[in-house]
């Protein structure tokens, strides 16, 4: 299957009521075992591939290193590849793509939140960046899959405080939209009432990430969403494996 009709199969895998589920992986063998499991597609996840060559989240491993992962990956896997690109990566974002495309990639997720700090970018700078990555894919010829992160929940671990905070993710939503996302990703939001609000009001699929306050998968799909990805809980239980069979041992 050619790189362009990998990037339409995967956009066709979002449908709301029947989301895509993505495993995330961190590595070749790692995306050939959940490929070979019966996934559709496959997605890395930023703290995995991070984690699994000894660094810490959020852009502290090179880009070169995160496309030497993607390389292999791509390599060994006959599925459509969607990428946990951060914030892009430095300020050569827009070549990181290209980059990340070349390696055969059909979607990037692109997150919002300032590097390093507990605050986001403004609405505008955002959908400026958006914008100009959707530019890069366009002059490419490449129909991306741009998954607009927002991390407005995230950041606040209190749920209780999410409805009101509601407001602030529809303006972000509208926003990134404009901008010509594909998806909108709202990680941290577990409340399934919102997550249903958020996926009515979108014209986007809505991307939710599994975690121990996530509602079952039947509840989230009467939601609405399009999308459930996993993000690092794979790699952490895998780990939590081995060091309870290592601890065994020694």
């Amino acid at each position: 299957m050619s790189q362009q009709s990998q990037a339409l199969a995967f956009s066709e895998l979002h449908q709301k009521h029947n989301p895509v589920i993505l495993y995330n992986v961190w590595d070749a063998g790692s995306a050939l075992a959940v490929e070979q499991a019966g996934a559709k597609a496959i997605a890395t996840g930023s703290w995995s591939c991070a984690a699994a060559q000894g660094y810490q989240d959020g852009e502290t491993m090179s880009f070169s290193s995160l496309l030497q992962t993607v390389q292999r990956i791509a390599a060994v896997i006959s599925l459509p590849l969607t990428v946990d690109f951060e914030t892009g990566y430095g300020a050569n974002r827009r070549d990181n793509l290209s980059a990340l495309l070349q390696a055969g990639v059909v979607g990037i997720n692109v997150e919002d939140q300032q590097m390093g700090l507990s605050a986001l970018n403004d609405i505008r700078e955002q959908s400026e960046i958006l914008k100009s990555l959707r530019q890069v894919a366009d002059s490419q010829g490449s129909t991306l899959f741009i998954n607009a992160r927002t991390d407005v929940f995230l950041q606040q671990p209190d749920a209780t405080q999410h409805p009101a905070l509601m407001a602030e993710a529809k303006k972000r939503l509208t926003a990134y939209q404009d901008a010509g996302v594909s998806g909108f990703f709202a990680p941290g939001l577990s409340d399934l009432t919102l997550i249903a609000e958020l996926c009515d009001v979108s014209a986007l699929p809505v991307n939710i990430m599994a975690n121990s306050l996530t509602p079952p998968l039947a509840g989230l799909t009467d939601a609405g969403i399009s999308r459930l990805s996993y993000g690092p809980y794979p790699y952490i239980g895998l780990m939590e494996a081995l060091k309870q069979q290592a601890r065994a041992l020694y």
